[in-house]
């Protein structure tokens, strides 16, 4: 599972650096190429490192200490030490919406975050349910893969905004200025490179949450607690769609379940049925019964 998300996490960085490098190509050049090229080495090296803060940020994830959220600090120790994996950090989103994200390059630098809502929606086992799945994401090495993504996915929107402004006023690479070709390639470059990443991400994150669902109900010993708390997420969500969760699209794949909704997410759904993750963690409880 290590060695194929490296392998995963590499060529996701080659499919990104090339989106980087046609990016600047369409808007200057050789020098657009090399000016972007550049960047890229920057971003990865960023997204290696910091990927983890940075998706944290993002979502507006905020650190809270043992002292301030007692209870869940000790589930989640206690469930880290049944999965053998290091403690990690604990944060909280403030927002009515359920949902929870891990985040890290490796167990020894990973995070979990939950919103207020998700602590209101669930019980104390439900919520080690949903805790056990993304804990299991971090034991598989998953969150190093997510947190990429979601970082080079918001780079390349922020670079292609940033493409289109240019090619509309002024920033034509020179040699093609007498070319109309160039500006509509340009365009059409900035304009496909976000949906490129969009469907990078819904590659990489479908498999990989029945994998966690999966190794979440190993750490649990039972997969019937995380089945609740879907269902409930799944009904809140249903109750309350007009009432999405605020989150950069770029980091929607993290969570447990779409954060965003709207026929264009629907069409682009970064996670796998809901109701088939139910049904399948109802098989593995009748297997083990």
């Amino acid at each position: 599972m290590q060695l194929q998300n490296t392998v995963k996490t590499a060529v996701l960085l080659a499919a990104l650096t090339g989106l980087f490098i046609l990016i600047g190509w369409s808007i200057g050049g050789q020098s657009g190429m090399v000016f972007a090229f550049l960047f890229a080495v920057v971003m990865n090296m960023g997204a290696w490192w910091f990927s983890d803060s940075i998706a944290l940020r993002m979502n507006h994830a905020r650190p809270v200490s043992p002292a301030e959220a007692p209870e869940l600090y000790q589930l989640v120790g206690e469930l880290a030490a049944r999965a053998g994996l290091p403690m990690p950090r604990v944060y909280v989103i403030n927002s009515g919406a359920p949902n929870a994200f891990a985040t890290g390059r490796d167990p020894q630098h990973s995070a979990v975050a939950v919103t207020t809502g998700l602590l209101q929606l669930l019980n104390r086992d439900e919520l080690a349910g949903v805790l056990a799945h993304e804990l299991a994401h971090i034991k598989h090495r998953d969150t190093l893969l997510a947190s990429v993504t979601a970082t080079l996915a918001g780079a390349i929107t922020m670079l292609a905004q940033m493409a289109r402004w240019a090619l509309l006023f002024g920033g034509l690479r020179r040699d093609n200025d007498d070319n109309p070709l160039a500006l509509l390639g340009g365009l059409l470059m900035a304009i496909l490179a976000p949906l490129a990443a969009l469907l990078i991400q819904m590659a990489i994150s479908r498999s990989r949450e029945f994998g966690a669902d999966a190794g979440g109900a190993q750490i649990m010993g039972d997969p019937l607690p995380l089945a609740h708390a879907l269902e409930k997420m799944e009904t809140w969500s249903a109750t309350y769609r007009t009432m999405p969760m605020h989150v950069n699209p770029a980091t929607a794949h993290l969570y447990i379940v779409n954060p965003l909704r709207g026929d264009f997410a629907e069409l682009f759904r970064t996670h796998p049925d809901t109701t088939e993750r139910i049904r399948r963690l109802y098989a593995m409880a009748q297997v083990t019964a």
